[in-house]
């Protein structure tokens, strides 16, 4: 995930800011970590670079 999309993203939920959190970087692009709504809250999982941005309940859990 490239950090200028933090210009454009919100919460999916309530349309809040979302705050990142970064674990792992590459070649100044984030591959882990996560967004946390400021509002409501909710986590938004950061995994090989792509956002989750589904709301908890829509997620699939992995086996």
């Amino acid at each position: 995930m490239n950090e200028e999309l933090m210009d454009i993203v919100c919460c999916p939920v309530d349309k809040a800011e979302l705050e990142l959190s970064v674990e792992t970087r590459d070649d100044g692009e984030i591959v882990a970590g996560s967004l946390t709504c400021t509002e409501c809250g909710t986590v938004y999982p950061i995994e090989d670079g792509i956002p989750n941005l589904l709301p908890p309940d829509m997620r699939e859990t992995s086996a």
